[in-house]
């Protein structure tokens, strides 16, 4: 019988191990072999728990938790902009600053030192902000910070993606975002709680100390990441790490080291055939098409999430609030509201992203925010003192119904750039889409008070940002893969599929689960860019 459509995408995947399992044994045996002739003291900080699995879930909160100094960061500006105006756009500004350390810092420290290094500048940069004695020096702290959020938010999600399983993958990077979302509430709350004391924005600015200080106690236990280590060479240490992450008994987990060796191997192999460009890696990103996909895959999901307006509205929430009709107090409280809606959107996400698959988040959370800001645009058609019941509560409407939807596609602006680079590029890539996100937040956030003057808050909430969003659906409609429970080394297959097959497979699947919705049908074998059932991820 001929084989499916299906069958074939999926080997596509999978053939790097097609009769290959005597390697696989040969290499597990060689590296045991190694790693008891070579015994390895307990580092003096290595945490080791009895479960591989209750490793893997401490990886991923403890990690996240950086997400969480991001969040209380966005909406900690928000109240004390009230009281002190600050420059919003100094932190992202940083940020770009950050990005632009991350390679260096991946590369040399590695992904749990350079988190570690990330902590220790957030928690600097909170406390020059605190003691400020000048403006200056607040801006001083709030660039400090950006440079630790750009290495944190370039790294975290990386840190997760390579250490965890991948049918876990998506929905533990989405516990990044569920903690910026969290980060987000516990700032409004800390914003609300000092609203009356003498000296409020200095407790606001300086109450991330106590969380940064609780992040860098909690990354001294954690192990390096298995593929940065493999990355560098250092197989055993590599193979070390993976026995506390892995069931190392598992075929697939046996499965999982052996594709991971083999991709360092190829690329070393690659390498030694292009010397005169082994210098310069990153040009692969422009000479290798993988590569090429995947960076302009990943930088245009980056900026259509920022281009929708939602650091601007989350920097900007407590002004936003008295522009509507909100007295300064009420704007601290009613903060909340947006926090809390975006924190419960990003729940679903840590549970099903793995589930529904990237391209059903992403083709039904975009229309959910379009409808958020098509309410909020309309808001501001109504007077503030004339007509403030309907004001306030048409824009309270657009603004949880933006936020819920935009929570589980905020997940993805984590996921999708941690898993699609190869991981000789990972750092480099990510250090490109982690500038992305904080030059778009830089962008809007810079410039939001002059584009709401210029385009009306009308105009720029339901003209600009609703039109990115709209635009932003159609491109994902048709140049967005698939790559749901695929191995990181996997996903090299996806991208290695021409741009118009890729277009092709994910329009097919498209129209494939249109036509099942409208007749009530089941998903039938229709297959998009990732090798999945169409009816199950879009």
């Amino acid at each position: 019988m001929k084989q499916s459509e299906t069958q074939q995408v999926e080997n596509e995947a999978a053939n790097i191990v097609t009769d290959d399992t005597w390697r696989i044994e040969a290499l597990i045996k060689e590296m045991e072999h190694e790693d008891q002739a070579n015994p390895q003291r307990p580092g003096r900080f290595e945490f080791s728990p009895k479960s591989s699995s209750h490793m893997t879930w401490f990886i991923a909160a403890c990690s996240s938790m950086g997400g969480l100094l991001f969040g209380l960061d966005q909406s900690l500006i928000s109240g004390a902009n009230l009281f002190y105006r600050l420059v919003n756009a100094a932190m992202p500004l940083g940020a770009v600053g950050g990005a632009i350390l991350l390679i260096p810092s991946n590369e040399y420290l590695g992904r749990r030192k350079a988190i570690i290094l990330s902590t220790i500048l957030y928690t600097v940069g909170a406390a020059l902000q605190a003691g400020a004695f000048s403006y200056g020096s607040i801006v001083a702290g709030r660039v400090v910070m950006g440079l630790g959020v750009g290495i944190e938010t370039g790294t975290v999600p990386v840190y997760v993606a390579e250490t965890v399983e991948s049918r876990l993958r998506g929905n533990l990077v989405s516990l990044y975002q569920f903690n910026i979302a969290l980060g987000e509430v516990f700032g409004y709350v800390v914003a609300a709680i000092f609203l009356h004391v003498r000296g409020n924005w200095r407790f606001m600015l300086g109450s991330s100390i106590l969380f940064s200080t609780a992040m860098f106690l909690g990354m001294l236990i954690l192990p390096e990441s298995p593929r940065h280590l493999m990355h560098k060479n250092k197989t055993l240490q590599a193979f070390r790490v993976w026995k506390r992450l892995r069931d190392i008994t598992s075929p697939e987990s046996r499965q999982e080291f052996f594709l991971m060796k083999e991709a360092v191997g190829t690329v070393a192999s690659q390498m030694q055939e292009k010397k005169n460009t082994a210098r310069f890696v990153w040009l692969d990103f422009v000479t290798v098409p993988r590569a090429r996909r995947a960076i302009i895959y990943a930088n245009i999901m980056i900026l259509l999430g920022q281009f929708v307006g939602i650091n601007g509205i989350m920097y900007y929430m407590g002004v936003l609030m008295t522009q509507i009709g909100f007295s300064e107090a009420n704007s601290t409280y009613m903060s909340l509201v947006g926090g809390v809606s975006l924190f419960l959107g990003t729940i679903p996400a840590i549970f099903y992203m793995e589930r529904f698959g990237r391209r059903f988040w992403a083709l039904t959370m975009l229309p959910g925010f379009l409808i958020g800001l098509v309410i909020t645009g309309i808001s501001y058609l109504f007077s503030p003192v004339k007509q403030v019941q309907a004001a306030e509560g048409l824009y309270l409407t657009g603004l949880i119904v933006y936020m819920a939807f935009y929570g589980p596609y905020a997940c993805l602006t984590w996921v999708i750039p941690s898993e699609v680079y190869p991981t000789y590029l990972r750092s480099y890539g990510m250090a490109t889409s982690d500038g992305m996100v904080f030059l778009g937040s830089f962008i809007i956030t810079y410039n939001f008070t002059s584009m709401q003057e210029a385009m009306t808050k009308t105009g720029l909430t339901l003209g600009f940002f609703g039109g990115i969003a709209l635009l932003g659906w159609f491109y994902q409609l048709l140049f967005m893969p698939e790559t749901r429970n695929l191995k990181l080394e996997e996903i090299d297959a996806v991208f290695s599929l021409p741009t118009r097959e890729l277009v092709r497979r994910n329009w097919k699947s498209s129209v494939q689960t249109a036509s099942n919705m409208v007749h009530c049908r089941r998903a039938s074998g229709t297959v998009d860019s990732g090798g999945r059932l169409g009816g199950q991820n879009d």
